[in-house]
């Protein structure tokens, strides 16, 4: 299966990048990936906060960011103002605090609302993926390089393997959703 096997790599990034989008949704709990991708502006270069200082989590919600270079701190917490994640960095001179206000139970409901919708973004991009995959088996037919057979044939091999990354789908927005409801 050519076709398939040709397209598993984009399939692939479809989950990765939802992994990486859910993991940084905000649960009840502090994590790295919550701030590790916001771009600081350190002499005159946009830099993500992970290239330039060590995140640490001393607490369930609570995170430290120490950068390397201390003329770094007041880039980086500025950049975490403006990233407008509701958090309220605290400059300790060296290293920046930021403790975690509790989330209510209607920003919790939103917030699986939002997991939900990259999930369902990802089955999008899945069905796109699928769709040009059919176009392609369909052309291989006409050209008289598969037979009929061949092509239901690939199409339930293509239709088996679209489930089993749906269901991946469904696994980590309902294992997101799960983390962002525990209390």
């Amino acid at each position: 299966m050519q076709a398939l096997d040709n397209r598993k790599v984009e399939l692939e990034k479809v989950i990765e990048h939802l992994q990486t989008e859910l993991s940084k949704l905000r649960t009840g709990r502090a994590n790295a990936a919550l701030v590790e991708d916001i771009k600081v502006d350190y002499y005159g270069t946009n830099v993500p906060v992970k290239q330039i200082a060590s995140i640490s989590i001393p607490e369930p919600r609570q995170l430290v960011i120490t950068p390397w270079d201390k003329n770094a701190v007041q880039p980086t917490e500025k950049a975490i103002r403006d990233a407008n994640l509701g958090f309220n960095p605290v400059n300790e001179g060296d290293k920046i605090r930021i403790t975690l206000p509790e989330l209510t139970q209607e920003r919790r409901q939103d917030l699986v609302k939002v997991a939900n919708r990259m999930a369902e973004e990802a089955r999008v991009r899945v069905r796109n993926i699928r769709e040009e995959i059919v176009k392609e088996i369909k052309k291989q037919e006409e050209a008289g390089e598969i037979s009929e057979d061949d092509r239901f044939r690939e199409q339930e091999k293509l239709q088996a393997a679209v489930d089993e990354y749906n269901g991946k789908i469904k696994e980590f927005a309902e294992r997101k959703e799960k983390e962002i409801m525990t209390i």
